[in-house]
C-alpha cells in the first residue's frame, strides 16, 4: 500500500527524540514507512529514552546496519537475547529458551556447524526434486475460480510440508509446528497484545518440548539420520544438549521459527507484491527466467524478520552516535532494505533488481540465517510451478498482516485463481 499524507504529516510532526519505531500497529496497518524513512534521513542512529521495550537504539541504515552485525566482538546476541522484548519478560521462574543465534562465540559455531550439513548445497540439490512434488501437489488441488486464503492453502502448507521433513516429524501432524513457531513470538511486548494468556502460552511450549524431548530420546538410541533433531542427538557439540532444558527447547523452536517464517510469509508477500506492482508481474510472464532474482527481491521487498537486536560490551562510537556498554541496539532489517542510498526506488518491487542480493534480511556476518539458501529453494521452485499453471493470482480483497514487531506476518491473502 501506499503511504498517505496523513502519514507522512504524522511522522514529519513527531519530535524526533521521541519516535517509537516498535510499535507493533505500524506492522499490522503497514504504516512504517514513513517513521523509518525519517530516522534514515534524520537520526540513523536513533536513541529512544523510553518504551514498552525500554531504552533502545534504533539503526535503521544499510551500512550501520552491517556494521553492528558484522561486529560480533562489540555487539553480543548473548547478553540480552535477540529480540527487542528482554528476554525475562513475563515469569522469570519459567524455562528461558536459549539457541545459538542468541550465543556468541566460541559457544556458538559448533551448535551452528552441526546442524548447518542439512542446508548444504549438495543436499539441497537433493530435497529440489521432493519441494517440487509437494509444491505441485498443493497447487493442483487449488480451488480454482474461487476466493481463497493462499496464507492458509499454500504459504502455511508448504512450510509445514518442509519443517516436518526437515525434522522427520510425524506428518500428520505438521501443523503442530507451525503452532508452535507463531506462540514462540506471541508476547505482548512484541504484538501488542496485552489480553495474551502467557501462561498458557508456556504451557503449549512445554508442551512442545515433551514432544521433542520423546524424539530426541527415540533418534539418540538410533543410529544417525539425516534429519534435525538426530544429527543435533549425534553430534559431537550438542549430543548432551537435552540436558539443558533451556538450550535444548530454544534451539528446536529457532529451528522450527527459521524454518517457518522467513519462507512463509515470503510466499504471501511476493503474491502482494505482484499485484501491487502488476508491471512486474507482466515482466515475469515475459521472461521467467527472472524467477531466481525475483526470490531476492521478494525477500529484499517482504522482509520476514524485522529487526534483531543486539547489547554492547563496550563503549562504541556507530555512526557519530555514542553508544554505551549495556545498551539495547536493535537492527532493524525492514528499515535497511528500504534504504534509498542502496536500492533505487527502495519502497518498489522490481523484480530484475540488480542489486536485490545485497538485502540484509537474512542477517549478516556469523549469525547470517543458515537456512537462506533452503527459503530461497522454496520460493524458486513454487514461482516456478505457478508459472507453469497460472496466468494470474489475483488479490482480490485487502490483505490482513499481523501487530509484530519481530517477524512481518501475514494472516490473510484473499486471492482467486486464473489459469493460463
Amino acid at each position: 500500500m501506499s503511504t498517505s499524507p496523513e502519514q507522512l504529516e504524522a511522522a514529519d510532526a513527531a519530535p524526533l527524540e521521541e519516535i517509537d519505531v516498535s510499535r507493533p500497529e505500524l506492522f499490522e496497518n503497514d504504516t512504517w514507512q514513513p517513521w523509518f524513512a525519517r530516522l534514515r534521513r534524520e537520526a540513523p542512529v536513533h536513541y529512544l529514552a523510553d518504551s514498552v521495550n525500554g531504552a533502545f537504539w534504533s539503526v535503521t541504515n544499510h551500512r550501520l546496519i552491517k556494521e553492528v552485525d558484522g561486529n560480533h566482538q562489540v555487539f553480543s546476541s548473548e547478553a540480552g537475547g535477540i529480540a527487542i522484548v528482554d528476554p525475562v519478560a513475563g515469569n522469570p521462574e519459567q524455562l528461558q529458551g536459549e539457541s545459538f543465534i542468541q550465543l556468541d562465540e566460541p559457544r556458538h559455531a559448533p551448535q551452528r556447524q552441526t546442524v548447518a550439513p542439512a542446508v548444504a548445497p549438495k543436499n539441497l540439490a537433493e530435497l529440489e526434486p521432493l519441494i517440487r512434488e509437494r509444491a505441485i501437489d498443493i497447487l493442483e488441488n487449488l480451488p480454482v475460480g474461487e476466493t481463497f486464503n493462499w496464507v492458509q492453502e499454500v504459504s502455511i502448507e508448504l512450510t509445514g510440508r518442509m519443517l516436518a521433513t526437515l525434522f522427520d516429524f510425524p506428518y500428520e501432524d505438521r501443523h503442530k509446528l507451525i503452532y508452535w513457531s507463531d506462540i514462540t513470538t506471541a508476547v505482548p511486548q512484541v504484538t501488542g497484545d496485552d489480553s495474551i494468556d502467557m501462561s498458557k502460552r508456556y504451557e503449549e511450549l512445554m508442551q512442545a518440548a515433551g514432544v521433542f524431548y520423546q524424539i530426541w530420546a527415540e533418534r539418540a538410541a538410533a543410529p544417525p539420520k539425516f534429519d534435525l533433531i538426530s544429527m543435533l542427538a549425534h553430534g559431537e557439540n550438542t549430543r548432551k544438549m537435552n540436558e539443558d532444558p533451556g538450550l535444548f527447547l530454544g534451539t528446536l523452536l529457532l529451528l522450527i521459527v527459521g524454518g517457518n517464517d522467513t519462507t512463509r510469509n515470503s510466499i504471501s508477500g511476493g503474491v502482494m507484491a505482484l499485484n501491487q506492482y502488476p508491471g512486474e508481474y507482466q515482466k515475469l510472464r515475459d521472461n521467467p527466467k527472472l524467477i531466481p532474482n525475483m526470490v531476492s527481491e521478494i525477500i529484499r521487498w517482504q522482509t520476514p524478520v524485522i529487526h534483531m537486536r543486539r547489547t554492547a560490551l563496550e563503549d562504541y562510537e556507530l555512526g557519530g552516535q555514542k553508544i554505551t556498554k549495556g545498551d539495547k541496539v536493535v537492527m532493524w532489517y525492514l528499515s535497511g532494505n528500504r534504504d534509498e542510498d542502496v536500492f533505487d526506488n527502495a519502497d518498489q518491487l522490481i523484480i530484475d533488481r540488480p542489486n536485490a542480493r545485497s538485502h540484509v534480511a537474512f542477517g549478516f556476518g556469523v549469525h547470517r540465517c543458515m537456512g537462506n539458501r533452503l527459503a530461497e529453494l522454496q520460493l524458486r521452485v513454487l514461482w516456478e510451478e505457478i508459472m507453469k499453471r497460472f496466468h494470474t493470482v489475483e488479490l482480490v480483497d485487502e490483505v490482513t498482516r499481523l501487530p509484530n514487531n519481530f517477524i512481518r506476518g501475514i494472516k490473510d491473502v484473499p486471492v482467486r485463481l486464473h489459469p493460463l
